[in-house]
């Protein structure tokens, strides 16, 4: 299990640290709400002007079932990359996938926007 990062959106190593657990398909952990959880990162980018994570949340609250859930970078604290891994995209509970106003990186096959300026 690698550090925790630091917990500014904007940060290179936050920045870093997400790309590489989308690309090795790792799950992470982290905090969000006040909330620990645990969860299948599959999108990460800028969503309606906000930066956001979009993933697959396996424990954590209300996690009777595995689900969707969104996580604002500015919300999400002590993300940690962790050993085990995933495998890969899953289907889109509405067959629809989400508008990025910018896609830094994803599971699934589409494209993705150049790197964050410094990263």
């Amino acid at each position: 299990m690698l550090p925790p990062m630091p917990n500014d959106p904007s940060s290179s190593a936050l920045d870093r640290l997400l790309r590489q657990a989308i690309a090795e398909r790792r799950l992470v952990a982290f905090t969000l709400d006040g909330v620990r959880r645990v969860g299948e990162p599959h999108d990460y980018g800028i969503h309606k002007g906000v930066p956001r994570l979009l993933f697959y949340q396996l424990e954590g609250r209300n996690t009777f079932r595995p689900e969707w859930r969104w996580g604002e970078l500015a919300k999400i604290s002590d993300l940690r990359l962790l050993d085990d891994r995933f495998a890969g995209p899953r289907p889109a509970p509405s067959g629809r996938r989400v508008q990025w106003d910018a896609l830094m990186a994803t599971v699934s096959p589409r494209p993705v926007s150049p790197p964050l300026d410094g990263a």
